[in-house]
């Protein structure tokens, strides 16, 4: 690459003509103005993208620590599946053993199904959640309903209280996962009976439920009303 030197001459005048000409342009206000506007479009296009980038990264954030949807928007996001709740709370050791039950229901029925675990308890918080599902290794997304939307669509009354929701969003089945407990305290080798997933069987080969509602044995929801 050939340099121009001071001394060089462009279009019929010298570089240093130039050089003079560059100098007067730029200490004219009017061209500062243009300057500092084009500066400030810039600036705001770059503040802009910076914001989209922090969304993204939120949301991102939010799916990674397997935050679900909000409690009001669940069953909608569920439209096309079954929709499965379980009910929860951190300190119900019903809850904690069912963990592994639980897990197993999601992994078989993944294809026609999606699982949320709904912490019904107002004092949960993100922290507790996200370190619930990891203490349990828990892939299912959790959600908080403080407010008891989901309570009340499923008439959940304890945990671990299981609800199926057909494709439409109508509620199908809510009560015992299975019979594994006779009472608080006392269960059996092995459950012989199995609500929740002959729920989903039904709703899945578009049969009728055979039993809408059963009892069960766990924790009982604070604050009902």
């Amino acid at each position: 690459m050939e340099l121009l030197r001071g001394g060089d001459f462009v279009g019929g005048r010298s570089l240093a003509f130039w050089l003079r000409r560059a100098r007067r342009w730029d200490e004219c206000p009017e061209n500062r103005a243009a300057r500092m506007a084009t500066f400030m479009r810039v600036s705001m296009s770059c503040r802009v993208c910076v914001f989209a980038l922090l969304l993204c990264a939120c949301f991102a954030g939010a799916q990674e620590n397997g935050a679900g949807p909000d409690a009001a928007n669940v069953l909608e996001s569920a439209r096309g599946k079954v929709a499965v709740l379980i009910f929860v709370r951190t300190d119900c050791p019903v809850s904690n053993r069912y963990a592994p039950t639980v897990q197993a229901i999601s992994a078989r029925n993944a294809a026609d199904t999606k699982f949320f675990l709904v912490f019904p308890d107002k004092s949960a918080s993100a922290a507790s959640m996200e370190k619930y599902r990891s203490d349990f290794g828990y892939g299912i997304p959790a959600v908080h309903d403080p407010e008891h939307v989901l309570v009340k669509d499923a008439h959940a009354t304890f945990t671990p209280e299981a609800a199926v929701f057909d494709r439409k969003g109508a509620l199908v089945y809510h009560g015992r996962i299975d019979n594994l407990y006779v009472t608080f305290g006392r269960a059996r080798a092995a459950a012989t009976t199995h609500e929740l997933e002959d729920a989903i069987a039904a709703v899945r080969d578009g049969r009728a439920v055979a039993r809408g509602e059963v009892e069960g044995v766990g924790c009982y929801i604070s604050d009902l009303q």
